[in-house]
């Protein structure tokens, strides 16, 4: 695949780059999986990477479901520290090595808890092997002679919308000490839970866990099932993402921001497509829909699209030429590209980027737009100074490289008034 002249894969490769919506437990090395399910006799429908490719991890799925499948395979492995961390570190090696400098890791702590690993030893486990990616970049010499940027990085915990006790040890004995609960009611106590959980160890111990998400179907399983849990991250000033508008229309990313509070959006795949508003009350969908749009894009709420995986997962996106983005990009909204899933979806941060020039046509200043969205989008781990100087010296990063590969020089800056910001 090759991208326009005036943004070469090269260049895609070599600049900084984030990614703000990937999933731990669907990024995993295939090689690495093959390995800890021989380690741990967990059976696999194969054991070559050939084998699984064909049967578990497409190029094409039929449908979520079978996009998700391969999940029960890779969280089965994930069940102790040492391979929560190994997974943790390659997952940022492998980021390092295309030009991530910017991480946010997503899971749901809650699927690896048992009784000989509780919720801290998990939320650990991954940091440990984030840190160690981390220190070893950052204490190479590129980065100490000014020829690199530092590797940053944040942990993103993840509520579940739908929960049944055979997804793990924690929620079999939840549902087992609520037994007169309705599904739902057992699922909103967990993210609860979790919320607490992750203020805790945020605030109180220092674990960088810098966001709070809600993933899982949408229809059926709405948000604001879950607010006493955002409205907890919330009040404890942890930054909430809402995986919303990807299988579900408006109404589903109007909840995530009135009810839940959010400051990005995972996916927002249906954020223009009024004919899909269901409720009754609203007289004008396309109106509501229009507002909505302008709130978010006025607000610099971040969307997190994600090009590959609503290719795989819904019919409607098959051809990525008609995918929202450009909608999206047309209306100046704050848009950065993530893989949701390595994995599952086999793709890399440099593809989807590949993707989003070759197929939406990004002109060299959205690109640009797009690239600083990620770095200011982020929940950056560090203070908003911290923040700013590190977008900053990724900015001249970006500069230079442009100069050095050719590239078209794109106006906009950070903060300097020499062109348009995102």
């Amino acid at each position: 695949m090759k991208a326009p002249a005036a943004i070469s894969t090269e260049f895609i490769r070599r600049i900084p780059k984030t990614d703000l919506h990937v999933h731990l437990d669907g990024s995993l090395r295939l090689p690495t999986l093959i390995e800890l399910a021989r380690q741990q006799r967990v059976r696999l429908p194969s054991y070559t990477e050939e084998g699984l490719r064909r049967l578990v991890f497409k190029d094409r799925y039929a449908n979520l479901p079978e996009y998700l499948k391969g999940f029960a395979y890779t969280c089965a492995v994930m069940q102790d520290a040492e391979s929560l961390e190994r997974i943790a570190f390659e997952l940022a090696e492998d980021n390092l090595a295309e030009g991530v400098r910017y991480l946010e890791v997503r899971f749901a702590p809650q699927l690896h808890v048992h009784d000989r690993l509780p919720m801290e030893n998990v939320v650990r486990a991954v940091v440990r092997g984030l840190e160690r990616a981390q220190r070893r970049h950052n204490r190479s010499a590129a980065v100490r002679q000014g020829d690199d940027v530092p590797f940053y990085f944040g942990v993103i915990v993840c509520a579940l919308r739908f929960v049944v006790p055979t997804m793990s040890e924690y929620y079999r004995r939840l549902f087992a000490v609520m037994p007169y609960a309705r599904t739902k009611q057992v699922a909103a106590a967990a993210s609860l839970e979790l919320a607490r959980a992750a203020v805790e160890l945020a605030r109180r111990r220092g674990l960088p866990i810098v966001g709070f998400d809600l993933a899982g179907a949408e229809a059926g399983y709405p948000a604001e099932d879950h607010q006493a849990a955002f409205q907890y991250a919330h009040s404890n000033f942890l930054r909430k993402t809402v995986h919303a508008g990807e299988a579900y229309g408006p109404e589903s990313i109007f909840q995530a921001i009135t009810r839940c509070y959010a400051n990005r959006i995972g996916h927002g795949t249906w954020l223009f497509a009024h004919r899909m508003v269901q409720n009754p009350a609203i007289a004008d969908p396309v109106a509501y829909t229009h507002h909505l749009v302008e709130y978010i894009a006025s607000q610099r709420i971040t969307i997190e699209v994600c090009l590959t995986s609503n290719a795989q997962t819904l019919p409607a996106m098959r051809n990525l030429a008609r995918h929202p983005l450009r909608q999206m990009l047309d209306h100046e909204m704050s848009v950065t590209i993530c893989t949701d899933n390595r994995l599952v979806s086999n793709t890399t941060v440099t593809r989807e980027l590949e993707l989003a020039v070759q197929k939406l046509r990004l002109t060299p200043r959205e690109f640009r737009n797009v690239i600083v969205a990620g770095f200011k989008g982020s929940f950056f781990p560090g203070t908003y100074r911290e923040k700013r100087r590190f977008v900053r010296q990724v900015l001249d990063r970006y500069e230079r490289l442009e100069r050095a590969l050719g590239g078209q020089c794109v106006a906009g800056d950070f903060d300097s008034g020499r062109g348009r910001s995102v």
